[in-house]
C-alpha cells in the first residue's frame, strides 16, 4: 500500500494532509478531483494597507481502491444429484472511483467431483432466485462499471454430483477483483498500486482488507458461500421366508417345487437424513417361479412385512430377458423410518 503524504504551503502557511483510513470506509472523494486551498495574508507598510498577498495549492485526489463481498444467507440445503443449486452473495465498490471488478469461483472445501459447473450470473432483482430471466441474460465474468459505493447481488450457481452424502459440505469462494473501469462492455485492465513518490496525476493506492482466501492491499476480496447436502440415507434388504409346500403344510414347511414364498422388500431411510420421496420398487422374479396372484402384492407395510395395503402390479413379461416383474410405489420414507412391500410366489 503506497502513504501518500502531500505538503500543501502558502507563502509563510503551512498546511499537512496526512490521508489515512480503515478499508470498512466507503469511497469518499472521487478519484481525479482537483482540491485547491487559497490563502491570503494582509499587511501594513509605514501604517498603510498594502494588497494582501495571495497564494493558491491545487492537488489531484488519488485513487483508493476498496473491495467487498459478502455472502448472503445461511448455509444453502442441496440434494444429491441437484442442478443449478444457488449461492447469493452482494458485491460492493468502496473505492473512490469507478471500477470493473473481474469475478472468479472456486472450490475452497467438499469433494470436487461431487460438485461442478459454476457460473455466476446477476441477481438484478434482489431476490437471492435465479428468475428465468435471469438465466436467458446469461452467465457472467465480471461486472462492468461499478460505480463508487455501488452494490451489486450476484448469485453463483453450481450442480451437485448425484454421488454426494448427506451431510457432506461444499464451500465455495467468490473473489471480485479490482480493474480499471471507464470502457463500458469490456474489462479493464488489472488496478495495481502505483509505485514509489506521489506523482501529479492520479495514483493508485490499494486498500482492501483481507478476505476469506486473499490478503489485505492487494485489489481483490472474497468470500465463502456454502452448500451443505440433505440426502436421503437409504438402504434396501431383500428377504424370503417358506410359508408352505405340499407334503408338510404349513408345518416346518420347505423349499420343493411347489412350495409358496414369500418375499419381503424393506426400504429404510437412516436417522438425519432427508425425505426419500416417489419411492419406486421394482422387482425381477426368477424364471423358475411363478407370481401368486390369490395372494396379490402389499405396499406400505411395516419393517417386518406386516399391515401392508393391497397395491402394486405384476407386469408379465417386462422384465430383463422377458422376466415378470412386480411393481410397487411407497408412501415418503421420512428419515429413521421403514416402508415394506411383499408378495408371493410358487417354487416351479
Amino acid at each position: 500500500m503506497k502513504t501518500t503524504t502531500q505538503l500543501l504551503g502558502a507563502v509563510s502557511a503551512l498546511a499537512l494532509v496526512a490521508m489515512s483510513s480503515a478499508p470498512a470506509l466507503a469511497e469518499g472523494t472521487s478519484a481525479g478531483s482537483t482540491i485547491t486551498n487559497n490563502v491570503s495574508v494582509s499587511y501594513d507598510v509605514g501604517g498603510v494597507t498594502q494588497n494582501a498577498a495571495t497564494a493558491s495549492d491545487s492537488f489531484t485526489v488519488d485513487r483508493r481502491v476498496n473491495v467487498n463481498v459478502n455472502y448472503v444467507g445461511t448455509a444453502t440445503s442441496v440434494s444429491p444429484g441437484e442442478t443449478g443449486a444457488v449461492v447469493a452473495f452482494d458485491v460492493t465498490n468502496l473505492s473512490n472511483d469507478t471500477i470493473d471488478l473481474d469475478l472468479s469461483t472456486a472450490l475452497n472445501a467438499g469433494t470436487a467431483g461431487n460438485i461442478s459447473n459454476f457460473l455466476v450470473y446477476r441477481d438484478t432483482d434482489g431476490d437471492r432466485v435465479l428468475s428465468a430471466a435471469e438465466l436467458a441474460a446469461g452467465p457472467i465474468t465480471f461486472l462492468d462499471e461499478v460505480g463508487e459505493d455501488a452494490t451489486l447481488a450476484v448469485i453463483v450457481v453450481a450442480d451437485i454430483g448425484l454421488n454426494a452424502a448427506n451431510g457432506d459440505v461444499f464451500d465455495v469462494v467468490l473473489t471480485a477483483n479490482a480493474h480499471a473501469g471507464g470502457g463500458a462492455g469490456s474489462l479493464g485492465s488489472e488496478l495495481v498500486a502505483t509505485s514509489g513518490a506521489n506523482t501529479a496525476g492520479v495514483d493508485t493506492v490499494l486498500f482492501d482488507g483481507a478476505g476469506a482466501t486473499d490478503g489485505a492491499n492487494q485489489g481483490d476480496f472474497s468470500d465463502t458461500g456454502t452448500y451443505t447436502v440433505a440426502g436421503a440415507v437409504v438402504t434396501v434388504a431383500k428377504s424370503s421366508r417358506v410359508v408352505s409346500d405340499p407334503v408338510n403344510g404349513t408345518t416346518n414347511p420347505k423349499a420343493i417345487p411347489g412350495a409358496t414364498i414369500e418375499y419381503c422388500i424393506t426400504v429404510a431411510n437412516a436417522a438425519g437424513g432427508a425425505t426419500a420421496t416417489d419411492v419406486n420398487v421394482t422387482d425381477d422374479l426368477p424364471f423358475d417361479v411363478s407370481y401368486d396372484s390369490v395372494f396379490g402384492t402389499f405396499i406400505n407395510g411395516d419393517a417386518t412385512c406386516a399391515n401392508g395395503v393391497a397395491g402394486g402390479t405384476f407386469s408379465t413379461g417386462t422384465g430383463p430377458a422377458g422376466a415378470d416383474q412386480v411393481l410397487g410405489n411407497l408412501d415418503d420414507v421420512a428419515a429413521g423410518q421403514t416402508r415394506s412391500l411383499y408378495f408371493q410366489v410358487v417354487i416351479e
